[in-house]
């Protein structure tokens, strides 16, 4: 996917330094849109999708979970839920402004007390190892420059006995599927940046961005490469969606 020097930015061939500098300002001009496109672009079903991930980590009262690309904040309040006033969220997001619509989010909807907040890069954690019970990234491994890295990043931070779920956009499995969904990615969702995000080359590249991510049996195996272990994904929606789960036995 990537060579020394450069990378993917949706079909595009950059240089490897330029890459997070343009997913910044990707998301910068998206913050203030986020949830709403998010409703309208899968019409309410990411909602499902992200209860699913959570149902799948297994997460118990008292644990630590890492939510990196957290976003706006959905996985980090259903997990804040689970783990009570004894566990710990850390909800992280490389992009600032993303960071604080989460942060103005989890504080308007309650959720208190057992959440931080950072502003990490997931290649390079600034946590100790074996430190969580669990890590999630939902929507985010697909704008990451070095995604093997983020991965072994992910393990490193793990408990023996943790576990990691990446929610991400995929390929759909049939391919009459496929062509309808290519038809709406490059059609219907820079019409719907533009006309309620004011962007949309933003959208654009975010459809480019999901086609340039690994497949699912790809990703797979880079889990296991980065050392996790009953590796397995879930497909949802046909495949537009899946989720990806391993464990640091």
């Amino acid at each position: 996917m990537t060579d020394e020097k450069t990378t993917n930015f949706g079909y595009q061939k950059v240089p490897v330094e330029e890459k997070a500098g343009r997913v910044r300002a990707v998301f910068d001009s998206v913050a203030s849109r986020y949830d709403l496109m998010n409703d309208l672009m899968s019409l309410g079903i990411h909602r499902l999708w992200k209860r699913q991930t959570v149902e799948l980590a297994g997460v118990r009262r008292g644990q630590r979970v890492l939510d990196l690309a957290a976003g706006t904040g959905d996985l980090s309040e259903r997990f804040a839920g689970i783990v009570g006033k004894g566990g710990e969220v850390v909800v992280t997001d490389i992009n600032s402004a993303m960071l604080a619509r989460g942060r103005a989010r989890l504080v308007d909807v309650g959720v208190s007390g057992n959440v931080h907040f950072a502003q990490v890069d997931a290649e390079a954690l600034p946590f100790s190892a074996s430190h969580f019970d669990c890590v999630s990234i939902g929507f985010g491994l697909r704008n990451v420059t070095h995604k093997q890295r983020a991965l072994e990043e992910m393990f490193r931070v793990l408990r023996p006995g943790g576990r990691a779920l990446v929610l991400e956009f995929s390929h759909p499995e049939s391919p009459p599927l496929r062509k309808v969904y290519d038809l709406y990615s490059f059609s219907a969702l820079p019409l719907l940046g533009r006309l309620i995000a004011g962007d949309a080359d933003s959208y654009r590249y975010l459809a480019e961005s999901i086609r340039m991510h690994p497949n699912q049996e790809t990703l797979l195996g880079m889990m296991e490469q980065a050392g996790f272990e009953r590796c397995d994904f879930f497909n949802l929606s046909g495949g537009i969606v899946a989720i990806h789960r391993g464990y640091r036995l």
